[in-house]
């Protein structure tokens, strides 16, 4: 497996130079964050990208995320357009030696939490969903702000956004998500970049949405839309590990070969569909991270991995969920555990 970290650019606290002193850690998870959603990334904006990484002495590993626009998922207004400026930036990523790409089909919100900064007992704080706190608030109010969302909706464009998606049925969004990908695996087997869906996070619906990449049965049905190698999956243990019915580590060796990127985190499952975001070690949360390790290596996985969100431990501040110390842990952990699965199955 190669080891990555996410990065969120040069206004991120966490830096290139800090990454770097993390055993083991060469390769970067990153974007373009100041093009709008929808529109090609240019070929020069993705080598400066590149440039900036390598000059750090770390390797740009994994594109996480080229985002899908909400037309896309709606079936409707310029999705033709929107798709060829995907397959463009496919292309361009690809021209500069990226072979990765995870992105979402979630309607409207990326992942949702309920409190950013929810009191752990040992004294650090981390990422909460509480589902009546959050069946509560209003995101067209603006009661709901996460990092990671686009946050260039108005009020008036938030209101008429969630009014458009009421006619999208689960089975709309299939059928979308489907004529995406007819068009674009074509161009990811060309210019051979793996294509990565992140499932849904959390794995429900929130605020009468949509969402389709939820479980085994799902996932299963995701792959046929369009099989190919190329089309593949994030697969992601705290997304997914949050609903009970969600067996991680079998769904790391059913769906091994088609795993392109591994998001390996703890969560501690509170009540019913809610959650608390935990330090990475198993007895730490609700899942065994180590027998979930154990079946990566049972299937011989060599792809991407990271540590995915941390709690904030140490005083530290800054983006919700993506410190540097409690991240840095994690892949610590992470580590150790990968070098010794893959030293018992050798004997």
């Amino acid at each position: 497996m190669k080891m990555t970290f996410r990065w969120y650019g040069e206004d991120d606290p966490v830096t290139l130079e800090k990454i770097r002193q993390i055993p083991g850690m060469r390769g970067i998870v990153t974007a373009i964050y100041d093009i709008p959603v929808g529109e090609a990334w240019p070929l020069e904006r993705i080598l400066k990208l590149k440039k900036t990484v390598e000059d750090a002495g770390m390797e740009l590993s994994v594109i996480e995320s080229v985002p899908v626009h909400e037309d896309i998922k709606m079936g409707c207004g310029d999705r033709d357009r929107y798709i060829e400026n995907y397959c463009t930036t496919l292309r361009n990523l690809a021209a500069a030696g990226v072979d990765c790409v995870c992105y979402n089909f979630m309607p409207v919100f990326d992942w949702t939490r309920s409190d950013l900064a929810f009191n752990l007992p040992d004294g650090s704080n981390a990422l909460m969903y509480d589902e009546a706190t959050v069946l509560k608030m209003d995101p067209v109010a603006g009661e709901l702000s996460l990092p990671g969302w686009d946050a260039s909706y108005t009020k008036d464009g938030m209101k008429a956004l969630l009014d458009a998606y009421k006619s999208v049925s689960e089975e709309d969004l299939w059928n979308n998500l489907k004529y995406f990908l007819d068009r674009v695996i074509k161009v990811a087997e060309e210019v051979k970049v793996k294509m990565a869906i992140h499932p849904d996070d959390p794995p429900w619906s929130i605020f009468g949405l949509p969402r389709i990449i939820t479980n085994k049965a799902n996932i299963e049905r995701f792959l046929k839309l369009y099989d190919s190698p190329y089309n593949g999956l994030t697969l992601c243990s705290g997304s997914l590990g949050v609903a009970p019915n969600n067996d991680v580590a079998d769904l790391v060796r059913t769906f091994a070969d088609r795993i392109h990127f591994a998001h390996i985190r703890n969560i501690k499952i509170t009540g019913d569909k809610c959650f608390e975001e935990a330090a990475h070690l198993s007895s730490a949360g609700s899942l065994d991270i180590y027998d979930i390790v154990k079946a990566y290596c049972e299937k011989g996985f060599d792809g991407y991995v990271r540590p995915d969100h941390g709690r904030m431990i140490w005083g530290e501040s800054g983006k919700p969920g993506y410190g540097l110390f409690d991240r840095a842990l994690g892949a610590a952990y992470l580590n150790g555990l990968f070098e010794a699965a893959e030293k018992e199955l050798k004997k």
